[in-house]
């Protein structure tokens, strides 16, 4: 049975345990950073940061500063067009998983050429994956694909605190996100869960995407 997230981010707090988890878990050096105007740190995705708690701040209607975070990684596509792109440019470059859904990159990615890899690149809707140039490969989250193979949860999922990510059978995340939804429609007349027929990582949002992050919604 395929796999899936729940990111509830009315329940974030932006403590980026998630990202740091990540980082730690496929042992991936630091970045250099600096202060930019934002808490949130670093700025994108990158070879090294596979998952990146996006922070947003805006005015309500009533004037009021609102805060949101975006907990941003590979949406492990139903039907990934990164996949179908991938192995035009190179058969068998990247995968889906059939067991979890799990979207990969393999290791004949190292045979992509510069255009193929642009083409992967900006094909995917939510302008996830990362060139590596020191490993000449494609990077990506990879549902932590070691530890649920082993019937262990990502890594990020264990992580959290706050219970903003959970992972499980797909049809058990739908159906609570069906109720994360209505418990968080009590406070957030706008909440909504996103994408849900396209993807494998279904996001709670209290508000509006663009209120989130440019790519955080398909279309």
């Amino acid at each position: 049975m395929p796999k899936a997230f729940l990111i509830d981010t009315t329940r974030c707090t932006a403590c980026r345990g998630c990202q740091i988890a990540c980082k730690e878990w496929h042992d991936l050096p630091a970045n250099a950073t600096k202060q930019r105007g934002s808490h949130q740190n670093p700025p994108d995705l990158n070879p090294y940061n596979l998952k990146v708690v996006r922070f947003h701040e805006h005015l309500d209607d009533q004037g009021r500063v609102m805060w949101n975070f975006f907990p941003d990684q590979c949406r492990h596509c139903v039907k990934p067009i990164c996949v179908t792109m991938a192995n035009k440019a190179v058969p068998g470059s990247m995968i889906k998983d059939p067991k979890t859904g799990a979207v990969l990159v393999t290791e004949k990615c190292r045979e992509m050429d510069e255009a193929g890899v642009k083409t992967v690149i900006k094909s995917c809707p939510y302008n996830i994956p990362r060139w590596d140039a020191e490993k000449k490969m494609l990077v990506k989250c990879d549902m932590c694909i070691d530890r649920v193979q082993a019937g262990l949860p990502p890594m990020c999922v264990k992580t959290c605190p706050t219970g903003t990510m959970a992972f499980g059978e797909r049809d058990e995340m739908l159906a609570l996100a069906k109720k994360r939804l209505a418990e968080a429609q009590k406070r957030f007349p706008k909440a909504r869960v996103l994408d849900v027929p396209e993807v494998s990582v279904f996001f709670v949002l209290a508000e509006e995407p663009e209120h989130y992050h440019e790519y955080a919604s398909f279309g």
